[in-house]
């Protein structure tokens, strides 16, 4: 490699080095978060390479059908994590370098070389080497699996990186968000199909699993994943085969990148508006309360993120109730259980109600002026989520039942649904004032926090999960009981928290705005 390439990777290396490092400057929650991240990128590459490094204790022939799955799995990952990441990283949108004074070919180094700095890159990496662990048998093995599990990373690296460079235009705009959110939606539902397949008693694990690895042995990573395991001359074709893969694709990017640098953006483009007059003025009289459901309800009709979060919910409902009565639990209390899991993850969302607003959040706050504006505020909030919650919580509830054979459990889990629905709101309300966080700016559909706030996000959700949690038992241990007449006293239970979670809120969030509007306004 030449010294300009070299000072390019040194540079760029050095350039994700620092805003690491920068992101962790004058604020522990960065830091914490950070911790957190490090800690689970440690236990992941741990556990995965243990993992891929014990497959030498299993039968040859199931070692090699794992590892073909796993390498083509890594790949599928490369290819859809960083779509879902778009925007998030400054680094996958080749519109925020372009005006670094390189060409085409070094920016593409730099990039490159960004992509696999990093504690997540580097796990990845750690976690492929246990393969050459679990695979290689004699020195041939060892001295071809080196170079194997190299290119296998670099095949990774360099096609995710085509895909993110060549979509970079479409994913700026908002349809081609809505596009990305249902595809990565509908893939999520098909990987559960191995284990629906399995839970359904549809067929033998182990004649899946060779016929999965059969099908993938001639795929890029099924090549690598068998080179390993021959290491002879074959698997020395197959390496160098995979390798001018690379090289090719590396070509194609390059020239996805220069094209993506002189495209001009058409998320900045005028788009026309409308003048509509909701349904909310019809039920609602003019004033905060229906300022702010008009505005919600526009959010979670224009907004990827919230319809993200609501398909979400109803999808991973759904699969559960298909999963686990194919798996012959299906008890008779399940779709309550299934139903009220519904409610706590559409409640989710509102715990972190004001980091979406961003730094547009000072308006709000004028317009609160007191404690009692910023309830009206949360429960205009709360009352456009319900709009399309309930309805959706009463359809799961019917669909859960009717998937798990227990058509009598509709009429006591929609009432559990809607009251898990309402201590969602009132633990979500105090969770948006005590842990805020940046969200950032409109680009990914997928975007849960800005960079350097992860940590801040997982235990904002996991406290409030277990909250919601522990704030439910109160009606769902009679239920384990027997005593299913606690099923309508449910949504009354919801509302009451719903309330006093809101008036908690308000107290606290209106005591502390400037801390809120910082919190919320920092760079994404």
């Amino acid at each position: 490699m030449s010294t300009p390439s070299m000072n390019t990777v040194a540079l760029f290396a050095q350039l994700k080095l620092r805003l690491m490092a920068g992101n962790l400057r004058g604020d522990l929650q960065r830091k914490l978060g950070f911790i957190l991240t490090l800690i689970a990128a440690v236990w992941f590459a741990v556990l995965g390479f243990l993992q891929l490094g014990l497959l030498r204790l299993a039968p040859p022939d199931i070692s090699a059908a794992l590892v073909i799955v796993a390498f083509s799995v890594f790949l599928f990952g490369w290819m859809v994590v960083p779509l879902m990441a778009f925007g998030l990283d400054d680094t996958l949108d080749p519109a925020k370098l372009s005006l670094f004074p390189l060409g085409t070919r070094r920016l593409a180094i730099g990039l490159f070389t960004a992509s696999v700095t990093g504690v997540w890159p580097v796990a990845m990496l750690f976690v492929t080497f246990g393969a050459l662990v679990g695979l290689a048998d004699g020195a041939g093995g060892w001295l071809l699996g080196v170079p194997a599990v190299l290119v296998q990373f670099a095949l990774c690296v360099v096609t995710s990186r085509l895909i993110t460079t060549a979509l970079s235009s479409g994913l700026r705009t908002r349809r081609g968000r809505d596009v990305l959110a249902v595809a990565a939606l509908l893939v999520v539902l098909l990987a559960q199909l191995p284990n629906l397949l399995m839970n359904g008693g549809l067929g033998d694990p182990g004649a899946l699993l060779r016929q999965l690895a059969a099908a993938l042995r001639w795929t890029p990573p099924g090549m690598l994943a068998h080179a390993i395991a021959d290491g002879g001359l074959v698997g020395v074709a197959e390496v160098v085969f995979v390798a001018l893969l690379t090289v090719a694709l590396a070509w194609l990017w390059i020239k996805a990148l220069g094209r993506a640098l002189v495209t001009p953006d058409v998320s900045t483009q005028a788009a026309s508006v409308r003048k509509e007059s909701g349904l909310v003025d019809r039920f609602l009289p003019d004033g905060p309360l229906a300022a702010v459901v008009t505005k919600e309800l526009k959010y979670i009709r224009r907004e990827p993120r919230y319809r993200v979060g609501w398909f979400s919910a109803v999808l991973v409902t759904i699969v559960l109730s298909f999963s686990l009565t194919r798996s012959g639990s299906g008890a008779a209390g399940l779709p309550i259980l299934l139903t009220a899991f519904g409610g706590l993850l559409m409640a989710l969302q509102s715990a972190n109600a004001f980091g979406i607003e961003g730094r547009s959040l000072w308006m709000n706050a004028v317009a609160f002026g007191s404690e009692r504006g910023l309830a009206t505020d949360l429960a205009g909030r709360h009352l456009a989520a319900s709009a399309v919650a309930v309805p959706l919580l009463a359809v799961l509830a019917v669909a859960s039942a009717l998937l798990t054979g227990h058509p009598a459990a509709i009429l006591a889990a929609v009432p559990v649904g809607w009251g898990a629905l309402g201590i969602g709101f009132g633990v979500g309300s105090v969770a948006s004032v005590v842990l805020p966080y940046s969200v950032p700016e409109r680009v990914n559909a997928f975007s849960g926090a800005a960079p350097g706030q992860g940590g801040i996000a997982l235990v904002s959700s996991m406290g409030s999960m277990v909250a919601i949690g522990l704030l439910t038992l109160p009606f769902v241990v009679p239920l384990l009981l027997g005593l299913t007449w606690v099923c309508a006293l449910a949504p009354f239970y919801g509302l009451l928290l719903e309330m006093l979670g809101r008036r908690l809120a308000a107290r606290i969030g209106f005591a502390r705005t400037p801390e809120l509007l910082a919190a919320v306004s920092k760079a994404t």
